[in-house]
C-alpha cells in the first residue's frame, strides 16, 4: 500500500477543523483545550477525510481482520490496555509520549528524537525508541497502524507536505525492520495542517515537528 500525502486542499481543511477546535489561552497560542481536539480530529476528521478512517479504509481493515482475525466486544479494551501499559513501560525516559484517544493509542515522537533538522534520515536514538514500538506492535497483530508525519509552518506548505511524509515513511520502513507485516502499517504525510502548539514561538514549532504512531484496533468482521 503506497504512502499517503495530504494535498494542499486538505490542509486548508485540516486547518479549519483545527481552527474551530482550538481553544486560545491567554497568550494567544493554543491551549490544553485547543491541543486535545487536535489530537482527536486525529482519530476521526481532518486526517480521516483525506485517507479514509485516519488511514487504511474500511476494506482494507476487513481485509487484515479476516487474515488474522479481529477483536470483539470488551475484548477490544482490555487488548489495547495491555498494548498501552507495555509501550508506557518501554518508552520511558524516551521523549516520545504516549496517548489514549478512545481505543487508540497515539505514540507522539518529537523531531529532536527523531530526526535532525530538515532530514528524513532516522537518527540513532530513534532507532532505539522504534524498536521497542515495534516489538510491542509485532507482538501485537490485531491492529492497524498509521505513522504521521507532522511539521511546522516554516517554510512552504508543499514542501513540509513532502518533508513529512518521507519521514513517515522512515519510521513506517523501521517498524517493518522490527517484524510488523507491511500490510498493517500506512505512512501518512501531513505537513503543517495538525498543529499541536503555537507556531508562533521555538518552543511551538519544535512541539509541531514530530511523527506520530496512531494504532487502531480490527474489529471482528460482523
Amino acid at each position: 500500500m503506497p504512502a499517503r500525502r495530504i494535498t494542499a486542499t486538505t490542509v486548508a481543511l485540516a486547518a479549519a477543523v483545527g481552527l474551530s477546535a482550538c481553544a486560545q489561552d491567554g497568550s494567544g497560542g493554543m491551549g490544553k483545550t485547543g491541543g486535545g481536539a487536535l489530537l482527536g480530529a486525529l482519530g476521526g476528521g481532518a486526517i480521516g477525510a483525506a485517507t479514509g478512517d485516519g488511514g487504511k479504509d474500511r476494506a482494507q481493515r476487513g481485509a487484515i481482520g479476516a487474515a488474522i482475525g479481529g477483536l470483539a466486544g470488551a475484548g477490544i479494551g482490555a487488548y489495547m490496555d495491555s498494548q498501552e501499559e507495555k509501550l508506557r513501560q518501554d518508552l520511558q525516559g524516551s521523549g516520545a509520549e504516549v496517548q489514549r484517544v478512545g481505543e487508540r493509542i497515539v505514540v507522539n515522537i518529537p523531531s529532536n528524537v527523531t530526526f535532525a533538522t530538515d532530514s528524513a534520515q532516522l537518527t540513532p536514538q530513534a532507532r532505539n525508541t522504534l524498536a521497542q514500538v515495534g516489538r510491542t506492535l509485532a507482538q501485537n497483530p490485531q491492529t492497524t497502524v498509521d505513522v504521521i508525519g507532522h511539521t511546522d509552518s516554516t517554510g512552504e506548505a508543499d514542501y513540509n507536505v513532502d518533508l513529512s511524509l518521507r519521514r513517515a515513511d522512515a519510521v513506517m520502513r523501521e517498524l517493518t525492520a522490527q517484524g510488523v507485516a507491511r500490510d498493517r502499517i500506512e505512512a501518512i504525510g501531513a505537513g503543517e495542517a495538525q498543529p499541536i502548539a503555537s507556531n508562533d514561538t521555538e518552543t511551538g514549532r519544535a512541539q509541531n515537528r514530530r511523527v506520530e504512531i496512531a494504532i487502531t484496533p480490527i474489529r471482528e468482521s460482523a
